[in-house]
Parts: structure tokens; C-alpha cells; sequence
């Protein structure tokens, strides 16, 4: 039977799904947790199985494997950085490939992992039309004073832009709203995509007028090991102590973040539960931060209609949420804890609709590549 396959490469995961040939109806799916992070799992259709201590390329092989025996039409693929050119999906071909390639240094923990996937689908299923979907796509409609840096405008024209990342996922909450809140869809909305890389989008009229996330994926909100949002004056100095590019590169990515400041882990359920002060001054950090970012991004809508969360802190961390919200009724945001604390779909209790919407990149991924595949 005709499918589509969906891979999804994040920092520490592989999310995977098989969708009918139309890309509307999903068979089955699941996912590779805590790569690179310990005891991997791989959820799949025949329940979850201990990888180990796995890479990415291991997971991924893993995924390949427990796949049942379908007929792969497409491979649609989560591609993080599609540069200035991709406004939406393309079919990969070997120049497309390339180009790619060039971005890497600009997404390091992620496009290598977004490239291998694509080139093992390849060599697995070559007849297969692939696909990629592009994470910056989303953004790319951004006004120019949140699409640039105060540089000489001569690196702007080079691509040295605020890109913005977690596209796919913004396009699925705000399909979601358009198709069960209308009037918030045509408003001022917030999403907060907290996960093991997190941002927060403003959206208006499904548009996104401003992301925390800039030239990489490395801006903005503290992540699991990304520093998020520092001062470049910090780089120069750590330059002038014996850094280089690399040193840095690592520091930034690998080192830093909720993992770095906690020194205990850059997972929110960790630390959650650990009684260390270190792990109780990440949990402070990311908060304010991300109540700082919610100030900001309601500034660049001129108010606030719904504020919404996702991605795997924001839809089951309950205790981040409150924390979150709590004194944030100058915003005209309130929380219904009782709500809040059984995981419900809306928990405002304000002027400022809350919401809580599983996102699902998968879908998206699907129906780009259902899309472009039927039309080459």
C-alpha cells in the first residue's frame, strides 16, 4: 500500500510517521527519545523498546527498521534551516542538497541530523520522491525590523538575517486555530514552543511578525544545552581567553542551557524532580526568560488575544505553565490551576485565552510533501 514517510530529526529526538499517499490520514508513528542523553527509547508500532546509548545515525537505522512494509512514495523531511531562497517545501536534488549542506554551521546540532535522515531515506527508498520541509519557511514573511541586525546592510543582503525557527510546528497551531478558533486566528497570539529547543512566536492573522529565534537556532530562550539569548560582548571576551570557533560552537550548544547552569541535566523532567538548588535556579532562569520574551512579543503585536503552549515542556509540564502565568494579570493573563493541573485544553482563567495544543509537525511535514510530491 502507497505512503508517505515523515522524519523528524530534533536535537535529542527522531519523530516518525507513516501517512497515507494523500498525506490526510496517519497509519502509525512514533519516535527515538533521549538520544545522546542516556538510556534512548524507541516508541513504534510494536511498543517501546531500550536502545541504549545511541546516536543519531543509530536511531535512526532503528527507526528503519521496525518500519512495517509499505510502498514509500515520498519522504517527507523536517529540514531546520532553509536559508533566504525557501519560502516553502522543495524536492530535493542534488544542487538542493548542496545548498543545504552550506547551512550546517548556521544549525549545527540539527541540519547534519535533518541531512543524514534525508540521505539514508534515499539510499533506503530510491525511487521515493524526497521532500523537505523547511522549519524557517514559516517565518520568512517576517517585517524587515524583525528580520535584520543593526550591521552594515551589506550583511543583510548576504543572509545574515533573523530567521526564525520551529516553523512546522508554528503552521500546525496556527492551522489548528484557524480551523477551531477563528476569531483567534485573526488576533494577536503568542505561542511558546517549549521543548528541548524552545522559542515563542507572535502571530497575527496566521502570520508570524516576530520570533526569540535569529540568524541560528541558538537565540533567544534558554534550551536544554543552548544558551539561548547572551550578550556578544561575552564572546569577545571568552575570544581574547582562548576560544576559538569550535570551543565556542560547543560551549554554546552542548554545554550550556538548563543543562549548563543546572549541572545536573538539560532535561525539564529531571529537573523537576532533583531537590539541588542548581537544578531550582535553571527552572528560575528559564521562566523568567520566558516571561521576559512574552512581554516582548506581546509589545510587537500591540496586545494580546491568546497565548499558547506546546512542544513537549509546554504541553505536559504543568508546574512551568503556572510559573509562567502567575503575576502576569497586568497582561490580562490568569491561570485555572484545577485546569491547569489536569492537563486540560484551555487553562485561563483572564482576558487572554491559554491554551494548550499538542503540536504535531508530523502532519505538516505530510501534507507539504503529499503537496509538491502529486504535483511533480
Amino acid at each position: 500500500m502507497s505512503a508517505i514517510l515523515t522524519l523528524n530529526a530534533g536535537s535529542s529526538s527522531i519523530r516518525f510517521a507513516l501517512y497515507d499517499a494523500e498525506g490526510a490520514s496517519r497509519r502509525t508513528g512514533g519516535q527515538v527519545e533521549r538520544i545522546g542523553m542516556g538510556e534512548a527509547r524507541l516508541r513504534g508500532p510494536d511498543g517501546v523498546r531500550t536502545l541504549g546509548q545511541v546516536d543519531h545515525a543509530q536511531a535512526l537505522d532503528a527507526i528503519l527498521d521496525a518500519l512495517p512494509d509499505s510502498d514509500i512514495v515520498a519522504v517527507g523531511h523536517r529540514i531546520v534551516h532553509g536559508g533566504v531562497r525557501h519560502r516553502g517545501p522543495a524536492q530535493v536534488d542534488p544542487a538542493l542538497r548542496d545548498e543545504l549542506e552550506a547551512l550546517v554551521p548556521l544549525a549545527p546540532l540539527h541540519q547534519p541530523h535533518n541531512l543524514a535522515a534525508l540521505d539514508a531515506a534515499q539510499a533506503r527508498f530510491p525511487k521515493a520522491a524526497q521532500v523537505a520541509c523547511f522549519d524557517t519557511a514559516f517565518h520568512r514573511g517576517h517585517p524587515f525590523v524583525n528580520d535584520t541586525f543593526a550591521l552594515p546592510r551589506r550583511f543583510y543582503d548576504a543572509g545574515i538575517r533573523r530567521y526564525g525557527f520551529h516553523g512546522l510546528s508554528y503552521e500546525f497551531i496556527s492551522g489548528r486555530l484557524a480551523a477551531k478558533h477563528p476569531a483567534l486566528h485573526a488576533g494577536r497570539v503568542v505561542v511558546a514552543h517549549l521543548g528541548n529547543g524552545a522559542s515563542m512566536c507572535a502571530i497575527q492573522g496566521g502570520r508570524s511578525i516576530g520570533s526569540t529565534m535569529g540568524f541560528t537556532a541558538l537565540d533567544g530562550l534558554p534550551m536544554g544545552t543552548r544558551s539561548g539569548q547572551i550578550d556578544p560582548g561575552v564572546l569577545l571576551y571568552l575570544l581574547g581567553q582562548g576560544y576559538d570557533a569550535e570551543g565556542l560552537t560547543q560551549l554554546l550548544y552542548h554545554e550550556s542551557g538548563l543543562k549548563g547552569l543546572s549541572g545536573i541535566s538539560g532535561d525539564m523532567r529531571d529537573l523537576l524532580a532533583s531537590p539541588e538548588t542548581g537544578a531550582a535556579e535553571a527552572i528560575d532562569y528559564y521562566v523568567f526568560r520566558i516571561r521576559r520574551e512574552l512581554g516582548a512579543m506581546a509589545a510587537v503585536l500591540g496586545g494580546l488575544d491568546a497565548l499558547v503552549f506546546c512542544g513537549g515542556v509546554g504541553e505536559n509540564a504543568a508546574p512551568i505553565r503556572e510559573r509562567v502565568i502567575d503575576g502576569m494579570d497586568w497582561l490580562g493573563l490568569a491561570l485555572d490551576r484545577t485546569a491547569n493541573a489536569r492537563g486540560a485544553a484551555e487553562i485561563g482563567a483572564g482576558r487572554v485565552r491559554v491554551l494548550v495544543i499538542p503540536t504535531d509537525e508530523e502532519s505538516v511535514i505530510a501534507a507539504q510533501t503529499a503537496r509538491l510530491a502529486g504535483s511533480a
